[in-house]
């Protein structure tokens, strides 16, 4: 893939999991409607350059599978998961997900998506607490490719 072409692609997947964090938390507080959610927001932002296909992945991926993601973390957690920010549960949910379901997206830009996520609007020191939950998840679900990277 061209430079230019992946560099496009890594930001309109950027703008994806930002929408698709702000949404995923929209559904996990409010229990809202996964289509109406995701109208709303296609309706109320610039989707131009956002990556739909994977946007639409994530909203509607993680709820499909929350709970075995809430179980594959809890090991992880120095917490029980009711104590867990909403902000912090979503966003592990998310690198959970993707680091379960696309192995196209490398280890390390699922962390730091997450942790950049986190910074933006996880409470202050909450992503460093979202990297070390997400590294230790990768090592154990992409062994492989962490071993590799070692």
């Amino acid at each position: 893939m061209a430079k230019a072409a992946h560099s496009t692609l890594g930001a309109e997947r950027r703008k994806a999991r930002h929408y698709g964090m702000q949404a995923l938390y929209q559904w996990y507080m409010a229990q809202a409607s996964l289509s109406a959610i995701e109208a709303e927001f296609i309706a109320d932002y610039d989707f131009s350059h956002v990556d739909r296909d994977y946007f639409h992945a994530l909203l509607h991926g993680v709820p499909a599978c929350v709970d075995e993601l809430d179980e594959a973390m809890t090991p992880l957690l120095d917490r029980q998961l009711a104590e867990l920010d909403p902000i912090e549960h979503t966003l592990l949910r998310m690198g959970m997900w993707e680091l379960r379901e696309r192995i196209d997206v490398p280890f390390k830009v699922v962390i730091n998506e997450a942790v950049a996520l986190a910074k933006k609007f996880g409470a202050a020191e909450s992503h460093k607490y979202i990297n070390g939950v997400l590294d230790r998840a990768a090592r154990q679900l992409r062994k492989a490719e962490t071993d590799a990277a070692s």
